[in-house]
């Protein structure tokens, strides 16, 4: 691509966040200028390149971003090998528990099992699910996935039978360490959150399954599979970090009729 392509690309993108920034924009001359007196510089060949691909509309003398324009932003920003690939990602700063520590990462949200119920809110506004109960439903799904634990969809053409030598163990022998530490981990999760919430938790986090079927294939009442898979994560966090223990109170022992000097 020609230098001068490239300075016009950049200064297309410069335009495009700054109209989506302030809505609109007013044009003047070599530059726009937004009613909080914001200014931007604007070439003429910019704005008519900007007209032509659509992702500037103009009324009068007044500018606005057209709705290609996030879009556009967003391919800009791919690789050449994966163009389109930020355009249909939804990153978003999560916490996550990574050996007992909280720790902030990006995460694509389109991708991840708990997606639509990061939108639930309270009545109050806050967050249905609390940003440690969302970190522990990423993790489970983590283990269960990197332990193997997803149902096959597609047909094994592996001659495991018919390869198998007498007095081994089978398909537990293909598993790597890893994976049956990822294993262990599952196992102990789903103990430590007993029998009446697991099921939730795993239909939900690892078999990515809607509440809406949840609660049919398990003939629960309309909106209840939001409530135990709320308590099932908060278990499950709590599993993954417990509570500092509390300090052990001191005891004082006296004899019968014993008083405790007061402070004056």
């Amino acid at each position: 691509m020609r230098e001068g392509a490239v300075m016009d690309d950049a200064a297309l993108a410069k335009i495009l966040r700054f109209l989506l920034a302030v809505g609109e924009a007013r044009l003047a001359e070599d530059a726009v200028l937004a009613a909080d007196g914001r200014r931007q510089p604007l070439a003429p060949a910019v704005l008519a390149e900007a007209l032509r691909l659509g992702l500037v509309e103009r009324k009068g003398e007044r500018l606005f971003a057209a709705a290609e324009a996030r879009a556009y932003l967003k391919r800009r920003l791919c690789t050449a090998e994966t163009p389109f690939a930020l355009q249909h990602r939804d990153m978003a700063e999560v916490t996550v528990l990574r050996d007992g520590v909280r720790e902030r990462a990006l995460a694509n949200r389109l991708e991840s099992p708990l997606a639509s119920l990061t939108r639930l809110k309270e009545k109050t506004g806050e967050a249905f699910l609390p940003d440690t109960a969302l970190a522990a439903g990423e993790r489970l799904h983590a283990d269960f996935t990197r332990g193997g634990l997803q149902p096959r969809l597609t047909m094994s053409w592996e001659p495991r039978i018919a390869g198998r030598q007498k007095g081994e163990a089978g398909a537990a022998r293909e598993l790597t360490d890893t994976a049956l530490a990822a294993r262990l981990r599952v196992a102990r999760a789903i103990a430590a959150v007993g029998p009446e919430l697991s099921g939730v938790a795993l239909d939900v986090c690892c078999f990515m399954k809607g509440l809406e079927t949840v609660e049919r294939e398990r003939q629960w009442p309309a909106r209840s599979a939001k409530l135990m898979l709320r308590a099932a994560l908060m278990a499950l966090a709590r599993h993954y970090a417990p509570p500092a223990p509390a300090g052990r109170r001191a005891h004082a022992w006296g004899a019968e009729g014993y008083r405790p000097d007061l402070p004056g």
